[in-house]
C-alpha cells in the first residue's frame, strides 16, 4: 500500500468524510456541503482540535481549482441543537463556513437566542429539513439559508413555502435535487441554491451520436487498444491535432505527474509514462471541453476514477488503471446525454470495463459501486473490501489528485 497514505490512515482515525456541490442556477458551484460520520456522531474530532487539524479538512474538501487557481468555497458543517448550546462551535473561519442546523423537535427560545447571538459575532447558519411548520418561523430571522427537502412536498406546497420564506431574505436551498426536469423545476419556483446528483444523471437524447470533432480520439483509444501499438504509432495519431498534442505535453509536465524531467516529444512521454496512462488521458480529452457542461462534473468523474484505482491498488488487484477507467466512464452518459449502452458501443472499450459499468457486477463493477456508495455519504450499505477508513483517505487523495489534472487542463487549454 502507498506509504502516503498508510500515514494518513494513521492520523485521520475512523472519521468519514465526503462533500457534496451545492449550486447556483448557472450551475456553478457556490459551497460544499459537508458528509461527515465520527464514532459518537457529533461533529469529527478535528474540528474541535486546537491544533488546527481543522483547516486540513477546509483545505481539503473546500478548495477547488478555478481558472488554473485554488478557489476557497464555503463549507457547510452539519450542527445539533445540543452541540450549539453546549457551546461546542468549532473556532472555524467565519467567511469559509456556514453552520448547518439539523432540524430537532420544536424550536426553543434557547437555541433562537444560541443562534442571534454566533450570528452577530459573523457566523451564518443554514436551517435544514424547512417544512413551513410554524414552529420554525422564529429561525427565519437570525439563519441566512433555507433548505427544503423537494421530495417530500408537492410543488404547490414548496410554492407556498418559498412565498412565505422570500420576505426574510435567506437564501432557499432546494435538497434532494435528482434530476434536471427537478432543477429547471426548482428555478421556476424561486429557489436560489441546489444541491442533489442531479449532475451526474444524463438527459437522453434519442439517436445522439458523438460529433465528428471526438473521432480522433476515439481513433486513439482504439490504436492503445491495439496490443502492438507503440509510442510511435500513437504519436501519429495525435500529431494530427496540435491541441492535443500540446495539452499531452502540458499534462505530463503538471504536478498530476510530479516528474522532474523535461518532455519534448510525444513519443518521449509515452515511453516514459506508458501506454496505460495516455489512454488515462486520452480519454479525459474525449470527457473534456463538453460544451454547456459544468466542469464540477469533470471533476466528480475524475475523483471518481482516481478513487477506484486507488482502492484497487490498495487491494492488490491487477491492471488499476482498468479500475480507473470504469471510474470514469461510470458517468460518461451524464456527460453525453445518451443511453449508457448505446454511448459504450461507440466507445472502443474491453468488454469487462463495459460490463462493469452497466452492471456493478465484475470485480471492477463492485469497486465502483463502493465509491458510489461512498459519494453518497451511504456508508452503512458498503461492503466493506477494506477498513472504512482507507476510503476516507482514498477520497481526499482522489480530491487532491483530480484538482491537479482540472489545473493543468485549463493551463493547457
Amino acid at each position: 500500500m502507498n506509504s502516503t497514505i498508510e500515514q494518513d490512515v494513521l492520523t485521520d482515525g475512523t472519521v468519514l468524510l465526503a462533500r457534496q456541490p451545492i449550486f447556483n442556477k448557472n450551475q456553478d458551484v457556490e459551497a460544499y456541503g459537508l458528509m461527515y460520520r465520527s464514532e459518537d456522531g457529533t461533529l469529527p474530532s478535528e474540528f474541535t482540535d486546537e491544533q488546527a487539524t481543522a483547516s486540513v479538512i477546509m483545505n481539503s474538501y473546500a478548495v477547488v481549482a478555478a481558472r488554473g487557481e485554488p478557489r476557497h468555497l464555503p463549507l457547510y458543517v452539519k450542527l445539533t441543537e445540543g452541540m450549539l448550546l453546549s457551546d461546542m462551535l468549532p473556532n472555524l473561519p467565519k467567511e469559509r463556513v456556514i453552520f448547518e442546523l439539523l432540524r430537532e423537535q420544536g424550536v426553543s427560545k434557547e437555541l433562537v437566542k444560541a443562534v442571534r447571538e454566533r450570528k452577530n459575532e459573523g457566523y451564518r447558519f443554514a436551517l435544514t429539513h424547512y417544512t413551513g411548520d410554524k414552529s420554525q418561523t422564529a429561525l427565519l430571522d437570525v439563519v441566512h439559508v433555507v433548505k427544503i427537502d423537494i421530495q417530500k412536498h408537492t410543488r404547490e406546497e414548496l410554492q407556498q413555502m418559498v412565498n412565505f420564506v422570500r420576505p426574510y431574505h435567506v437564501d432557499i436551498l432546494a435538497d434532494k435535487v435528482e434530476t434536471q426536469e427537478d432543477f429547471r423545476t426548482c428555478i421556476e419556483l424561486g429557489f436560489r441554491l441546489f444541491q442533489g446528483f442531479f449532475l451526474c444523471k444524463p438527459e437522453v437524447v434519442t439517436g445522439k451520436k458523438m460529433g465528428s470533432s471526438k473521432a480522433l480520439i476515439l481513433e486513439l483509444l482504439a490504436e492503445l487498444e491495439n496490443p502492438n501499438a507503440t509510442a510511435q504509432s500513437v504519436e501519429q495519431i495525435v500529431i494530427n491535432d496540435p491541441v492535443m498534442a500540446y495539452k499531452i505535453l502540458r499534462l505530463v509536465n503538471s504536478a498530476a505527474f510530479a516528474m522532474t524531467r523535461q518532455i519534448s516529444s510525444i513519443s518521449h512521454a509515452i515511453s516514459l509514462i506508458g501506454m496505460d496512462q495516455v489512454k488515462k488521458w486520452a480519454t479525459l480529452f474525449l470527457l473534456s471541453g463538453q460544451s454547456g457542461k459544468p466542469v464540477e462534473l469533470t471533476r466528480i468523474m475524475l475523483m471518481r476514477g482516481r478513487m477506484c484505482e486507488l482502492l484497487a491498488e490498495m487491494l492488490g488487484y491487477e491492471n488499476p488503471i482498468n479500475y480507473f477507467m470504469v471510474g470514469l466512464l461510470s458517468q460518461l452518459d451524464a456527460m453525453m446525454d445518451m443511453a449508457m449502452d448505446e454511448l459504450l458501443q461507440q466507445v472502443p472499450l474491453d468488454d469487462q470495463i463495459k460490463d462493469a459499468i452497466l452492471t456493478e457486477q465484475n470485480q471492477m463493477g463492485k469497486i465502483l459501486h463502493e465509491v458510489s456508495l461512498y459519494e453518497h455519504g451511504d456508508w452503512d450499505n458498503m461492503s466493506g473490501l477494506l477498513d472504512k477508513k482507507f476510503y476516507e483517505v482514498a477520497y481526499r487523495h482522489s480530491m487532491a489528485w483530480a484538482q491537479q489534472v482540472l489545473e493543468a487542463l485549463e493551463e493547457g487549454s
